[in-house]
């Protein structure tokens, strides 16, 4: 499983912008993919309730993980994003 760790600019998680985006992203991938803070247990980055319930803040690092790099590059740039 690879990883990648990203400080979030944007925020992923409640009354985040692009929170449903990420959760669009990462419901096209065919294995399971979650999202985590460092030294938290990961949640299924496919369901908006759970990226909404992590609720990441602006210079927070996450910890985004599955099979699919390609996604997972994807996924980091919309955390990472403005």
């Amino acid at each position: 499983m690879a990883e990648r760790k990203v400080t979030v600019v944007a925020e992923v998680g409640l009354h985040a912008r692009p929170a449903a985006t990420f959760v669009q992203t990462a419901a096209k991938a065919e294995g399971e993919v979650t999202i985590a803070k460092p030294g938290k247990d990961p949640v299924n980055a496919k369901s908006i309730l759970a990226v909404m319930g992590l609720d990441v803040r602006q210079g927070e690092e996450v910890v985004i993980a599955g099979d699919d790099e390609i996604l997972l590059d994807e996924l980091a740039a919309i955390a990472s994003a403005p």
